[in-house]
């Protein structure tokens, strides 16, 4: 990770065998924490994590609704949509599903896709903190605990980008 990197201290995690927690306080109110992360995901998630891939990748967007896609739009105007947001509740909590298994493979049936929710606390003046829980990673059957492992990993990479857009820096591309 680069210098514009939040330190590991910063994001604290916790796991069990079916869900991983992230904790985090950044410098910003929760207006903009929220649609940093909402409506930024372009600036702060890694290319690589897409379907689409670093050199292919256009967009990566959230609808702002209930019901509203995660998605991407990658080569030749191609959309991928690889979430569905269940709760839209600006600038407090966000809830979707995370429909992408463990091989990187589209899940259409929600049934059998993990979910993500965020939560935007007020701090202090300024400050937000972000909870991020990933939960039932058992969803995804017998690759989950692998799973479970591995996006502990890739949502402490998230989220120090995050940490980093949400500053007003872009994380490097990659």
């Amino acid at each position: 990770m680069g210098q514009e990197m939040a330190d590991q201290a910063d994001i604290r995690q916790d796991v069990d065998q079916f869900s991983v927690r992230c904790d985090l306080v950044i410098s910003a109110p929760t207006e903009r924490a929220f649609a940093v992360f909402a409506g930024a995901l372009t600036d702060w998630w890694v290319r690589e994590y897409t379907w689409s891939g670093p050199e292919a990748l256009s967009e990566l967007g959230m609808e702002p609704r209930a019901g509203g896609m995660l998605y991407e739009i990658g080569p030749y105007g191609f959309r991928a949509d690889w979430g569905r947001v269940l709760i839209w509740d600006p600038p407090r909590r966000l809830v979707f599903t995370w429909q992408i298994g463990p091989d990187r493979s589209p899940v259409p049936d929600p049934a059998r896709a993990s979910e993500v929710e965020v939560v935007f606390l007020a701090e202090a003046p300024g400050q937000t903190r972000v909870e991020l829980e990933h939960r039932h990673f058992d969803r995804h059957g017998e690759a989950a605990e692998g799973y479970r492992q591995a996006l502990t990993a890739g949502w402490h990479e998230l989220l120090s980008r995050y940490v980093a857009a949400v500053d007003g820096h872009r994380p490097p591309l990659g």
